[in-house]
C-alpha cells in the first residue's frame, strides 16, 4: 500500500477551494487534511496536521493574510519538517515570483496557463510524491519526533474520519465514532478487546457496541456506490456476507493507517 500525501489547501475562491477538495477526495493516495481561506488558520493547521504538501493562493482577496505572509511565518517556525510548497496563482509578477522563491516555493502553478485544472495540480503533486516525501524528512533527525502525541493523535483521527466519510458511513450515526475509537484503539496495540474498552468508556453494553458499529457499516454498504465502495475497501468480502464484520472493518482500516503512518 503506498504512502498516502496529506495536502493543506490555502485558497480564497470557494469554488476553487471546491473542486480542489473533490479532486483530492476522488484521488487516490491522497487526503485533504484542511482547506481554508486565513494564512494564519493555515500555519496552525500546518502545526496541527503535518502537511507534506501545501497548495498555496497568494492574493486571499476573499480570506485573510496573503501567501507571502504564509510563506515568512512557515519559514520562521523552522519546523523540523519540510512540507513541498506548490504555489497556485493569478498573479504572473515576476518579482513576486522570485520573492515567493525566496521564500521557499517550490514550483508555481499560473491560472491563466490553458491546461490549468485542478486535477493537474494533484496529478503533479502525485507524480513527484516520492521527491515530496524526502523533502519532507530531510530535516528530521533520527532522534527527534517532528510532532507530538496530541497532534499525532488529531491527525490520525482526521485520517480515519476521511476514511469514513469516503465509504459513506453516517458521521451523525452512534456507530461512527465507535468505529474511529476501536481503530484508534487497535492502532495503540492494546491487547485488551476495543470493544469492552469502548463500552466501558461510553457506559454501555458490549453488545450495544458491537451492534452500532456493524449498523453504521451495513447501512454504508447498502446505500453507497459500490464502485465507491470496492475501490476504496480492498479487502477480499465473504460472498455469503459482501460486507465486512465490524472485526474486519476496523482491523483493515488499522492495518491501512499503520502502514502509512505508525
Amino acid at each position: 500500500m503506498e504512502k498516502e500525501l496529506i495536502i493543506l489547501l490555502i485558497e480564497d475562491n470557494p469554488a476553487e477551494r471546491e473542486d480542489m477538495r473533490i479532486c483530492i477526495e476522488a484521488t487516490e493516495n491522497a487526503v485533504l487534511a484542511a482547506a481554508t481561506d486565513n494564512s494564519e488558520t493555515a500555519m496552525d493547521y500546518v502545526k496541527e496536521y503535518l502537511p507534506h504538501a501545501i497548495i498555496l493562493d497568494l492574493e486571499l482577496h476573499m480570506g485573510r493574510g496573503n501567501g507571502i505572509a504564509f510563506l515568512q511565518a512557515l519559514r520562521d517556525a523552522s519546523l523540523d519538517i519540510s512540507p513541498y510548497i506548490l504555489v497556485n496563482t493569478n498573479n504572473t509578477s515576476t518579482v513576486t515570483y522570485d520573492q515567493v522563491r525566496e521564500l521557499g516555493a517550490d514550483f508555481i502553478f499560473s491560472k491563466h496557463q490553458s491546461d490549468y485544472s485542478a486535477q493537474g495540480v494533484i496529478t503533479f503533486l502525485l507524480t513527484i510524491s516520492d521527491s515530496i516525501f524526502s523533502k519532507y524528512y530531510s530535516n528530521v533527525s533520527p532522534q527527534s519526533s517532528p510532532e507530538a502525541p496530541s497532534q499525532k493523535k488529531k491527525r490520525i483521527t482526521k485520517r480515519i474520519q476521511n476514511e469514513l466519510n469516503i465509504i459513506g458511513i453516517n458521521p451523525k450515526s452512534v456507530g461512527y465514532k465507535y468505529l474511529i475509537d476501536a481503530i484508534m484503539i487497535v492502532l495503540d496495540g492494546t491487547e485488551r478487546n476495543y470493544c469492552i474498552i469502548i463500552a466501558e468508556r461510553y457506559k454501555k453494553s458490549n453488545a450495544s457496541i458491537e451492534r452500532a458499529m456493524q449498523n453504521a457499516i451495513t447501512r454504508a454498504w447498502k446505500t453507497n456506490d459500490v464502485d465507491t465502495l470496492c475501490k476504496h475497501y480492498t479487502a477480499r468480502l465473504s460472498p455469503e456476507r459482501a460486507m465486512p464484520t465490524q472485526t474486519e472493518f476496523v482491523h483493515y482500516y488499522a492495518n491501512m493507517i499503520r502502514t502509512d503512518y505508525m
